[in-house]
């Protein structure tokens, strides 16, 4: 799944350069957060996350803490561990993407309070929206389509299993009582 095509990219970056000041330049916080093992594991992985958002088009890494892993409650193996990043986007639709993509457990708006959108700026946050929902509806599809045959299959092999299976006869063992 793309993020955008070549064609609308360009229309962003054009709708971009028309929008009201109060509607650039976007900051908000993200929190994202990971769990697994080794601790170390963790932070690098969040690092490369936030390498991974420098990269983004129309994002601007601004800060970021990462916290220090901590075991994951009621578990002797897995550790948790978040990192707060502050991004600036050029638009709305830019912080939506982010979203979608990187799913944070939390975002906050700090920058401006009020943003205004036109209909193009909903229709594109809307589309995209729906894009992706369109895109995880079609992998659940499939998933229970293969979910389905996996459990035919199943069902086949123990049938068969079954039939092979050569049946136990109920054998009455007679004691040969020896002499005293």
């Amino acid at each position: 799944m793309g993020l955008q095509t070549k064609e609308n990219k360009s229309k962003i970056s054009t709708r971009v350069e028309e929008m009201p000041e109060e509607t650039k330049n976007i900051r908000a916080v993200l929190i994202i957060d990971v769990v697994g093992k080794p601790p170390e594991h963790l932070i690098e992985t969040l690092e490369k996350i936030i390498d991974q958002l420098k990269e983004e088009k129309g994002v601007q890494v601004k800060g970021k803490k990462i916290k220090e892993p901590m075991l994951v409650k009621d578990s002797q193996q897995f550790y948790t561990t978040f990192a707060e990043i502050e991004v600036e986007v050029e638009e709305i639709l830019y912080l939506a993407i982010l979203m979608f993509k990187y799913m944070p457990a939390h975002i906050e708006i700090v920058y401006p309070e009020l943003i205004a959108l036109t209909n193009n700026g909903w229709n594109d946050i809307l589309n995209e929206l729906t894009r992706r929902l369109h895109g995880y509806d079609e992998i659940a599809k499939v998933l229970q389509v293969q979910n389905k045959q996996l459990k035919e299959k199943l069902q086949e092999i123990l049938e068969e299993k079954k039939k092979k299976k050569p049946e136990k006869k109920n054998v009455v063992k007679k004691k040969i009582r020896g002499k005293k």
